[in-house]
């Protein structure tokens, strides 16, 4: 029978774990044998040492198995879900969900709030009166077997992966956030414990995501792709820019409603082109060649399905959306081109502001945010608005704007476009 120290003390003196090892520690740690002090030594451990691809499977294996895993197979539909790495103003998850549910191919997507400087799914999704994301399995099933919606987005049950539930908990305390092992672990371990059919992984890299490095970002999408091989779960990832934000907004029911604006045929170029490259690569995942989801867009359909999915869930789709109390616009002090809008800068705006939360279970504004008035690249006059700040609380605003301030620069020389979507990994 393996102890605690001795893990602890292998791992950090850079040995590899066994498989009996790595399932005694997840076991242990999900039943309470194993301490969160002791959890958290072998966590930094890790992240000093790293692991191998078969301690990263094991290891996501022991986290899958601590817990239950659903199974969708019997609806006898084509399942694909989508995960992104978190970004600022990425609320690609909003229109991409309903857009691949109108080309046939049913979504069961289980997504988390938001923390720090990056926004939370069911954050948005919470803003649009009514809606809920908690939904029983059966809930669940109910929904992606209605021919009128056919997607779904809610949280994870507490006993799903609850190994991962506990063990990110003390990694977000410890600065063991950033470790390509533990992150893929805990991501894929909840996403394979989903039970979808294939999966679509969107993994941010920039100044407003996790991965600052390129070299990075494709390090975490290969061992996520590794991990869902030897799962045997279809899994494909696209490395995505995130130095800028998405689309022009950040912000609860501002990125809403702009998400909205996609599925009525219209919304930020950037936002359209990201949500028809997922949808495509997700319905290449799940095996279906003879739709193109912009024409979906064009023709409605994607929005039907929005009105239908937020409807089954208890949300009203024609419902105002929460507006925050005060506002400040921000003006440009010179002429010129707006060559740096910082995506990390203004993520941290919108959390200043309220948008975001410091620590779990704290609650957020949901009509805080920033609002973009220019993108990078565009040529703007001196005077001209540049931002709009919003909150219901006018204290914060002046640390957002310090913040916002560091980030947006304007000068004579128009940056190199890069392209949005910048590589494809498959296993």
């Amino acid at each position: 029978m393996p102890d605690i120290v001795t893990v602890i003390r292998r791992k950090r003196d850079g040995h590899e774990l066994s498989g009996t090892e790595i399932d005694w520690v997840i076991e242990a740690f999900t039943h309470g044998v194993v301490s969160d002090a002791q959890m958290s030594a072998l966590a930094m451990a890790v992240w000093f040492r790293g692991m191998s691809r078969a301690e990263t499977a094991r290891w996501t294996t022991a986290m899958i198995d601590s817990g239950r895993r659903l199974d969708f197979s019997a609806l006898g539909l084509r399942t694909v879900d989508k995960h992104s790495t978190g970004g600022v103003g990425d609320k690609i998850t909003l229109p991409l969900a309903p857009l691949v549910a109108a080309c046939g191919v049913a979504v069961p997507q289980l997504s988390g709030r938001g923390l720090g400087h990056t926004g939370g799914t069911l954050d948005k999704l919470e803003a649009i009166p009514g809606w809920n994301a908690d939904l029983s399995t059966a809930e669940m099933a109910e929904i992606l077997t209605d021919p009128a919606v056919g997607a779904v987005v809610c949280a994870a049950s507490a006993d799903l992966a609850p190994a991962d539930r506990k063990l990110y908990a003390l990694r977000d305390v410890t600065g063991t956030v950033e470790s390509i092992p533990l992150i893929a672990s805990s991501i894929m371990s909840k996403k394979i414990a989903e039970g979808t059919g294939a999966l679509v992984l969107d993994v941010k890299v920039g100044s407003g995501a996790f991965m600052k490095e390129l070299g990075e970002a494709r390090e975490l999408a290969r061992t996520m792709v590794e991990l869902g091989a030897d799962e045997g779960l279809h899994t494909t990832a696209l490395l995505t820019r995130m130095d800028s934000p998405l689309g022009r907004t950040a912000g609860n029911a501002l990125e809403v409603r702009e998400a909205v604006e996609v599925l009525a045929g219209g919304g930020p170029d950037d936002v359209v082109e990201l949500t028809v490259a997922l949808a495509r690569e997700m319905l290449e995942a799940a095996g279906v060649d003879d739709v193109d989801p912009a024409d979906r867009l064009r023709d409605g359909t994607a929005m039907d399905r929005w009105n239908a999915m937020i409807a089954a869930q208890g949300g009203d789709p024609s419902a105002p959306l929460p507006v925050a109390t005060h506002t400040e616009t921000v003006h440009a002090d010179a002429d010129g081109v707006l060559s740096e809008l910082d995506a990390y800068a203004v993520g941290i705006a919108a959390w200043r502001l309220g948008a975001g939360r410091e620590r779990q279970g704290q609650d957020v504004q949901p009509g805080a945010g920033v609002e973009l008035h220019a993108v990078l690249g565009d040529r703007i006059r001196a005077g001209q608005p540049v931002a709009t700040l919003h909150t219901d609380t006018p204290g914060r605003i002046p640390d957002a704007l310090a913040a916002l301030r560091e980030g947006v620069r304007i000068s004579d020389t128009a940056p190199a476009r890069q392209p949005l979507v910048i590589e494809r990994i498959r296993a």
